[in-house]
């Protein structure tokens, strides 16, 4: 059997619960343990402890499939947060202040999140219109995670 990697499984659920990215604990293993990890091995680990997802699905704030080149855009980030927030997770003070400048924003500006896969900038800011109930133009047809149950 080959040697484990984890060093110590207190310290990566630490990790975890402070919401560190696969990302920093691949470096951070690189560094202080000259240890080389792979985020499947991460998410792997989270799994099998049973610790919760990282990214919450809630199809009704993000309806869509994100294209790859999109998933890290400021407007998907935001309502990512605002998924958390609703779902009753702690979320950073950094974030939270983010999360209500942006809404405040958007109210202000009546503006709302459009997503359109096949254009380069992927979202958008559109008007609100009286059919919006909340901080995206629904979708015609939902393509996001229930969607493709």
């Amino acid at each position: 059997m080959p040697p484990r990697k984890i060093q110590d499984e207190q310290e990566v659920i630490r990790w975890f619960e402070e919401g560190r990215t696969y990302t920093w604990m691949q470096e951070t293993y690189r560094t202080k343990y000259n240890i080389e990890t792979t985020i499947p091995m991460w998410a792997a680990f989270r799994r099998r402890k049973g610790l919760d997802r990282r990214n919450l699905r809630d199809d009704e704030l993000i309806p869509w499939k994100v294209e790859d080149e999109h998933r890290h855009l400021y407007p998907l980030m935001m309502l990512r947060i605002e998924a958390r927030v609703r779902a009753g997770r702690e979320e950073s003070e950094h974030n939270l202040k983010r999360l209500a400048s942006w809404k405040e924003k958007l109210k202000n500006r009546g503006l709302v999140v459009h997503y359109d896969p096949e254009t380069e900038a992927g979202f958008f800011y559109v008007p609100h219109e009286e059919s919006d109930t909340d901080l995206i133009r629904e979708p015609s047809q939902k393509t996001g995670n229930k969607a493709r149950d």
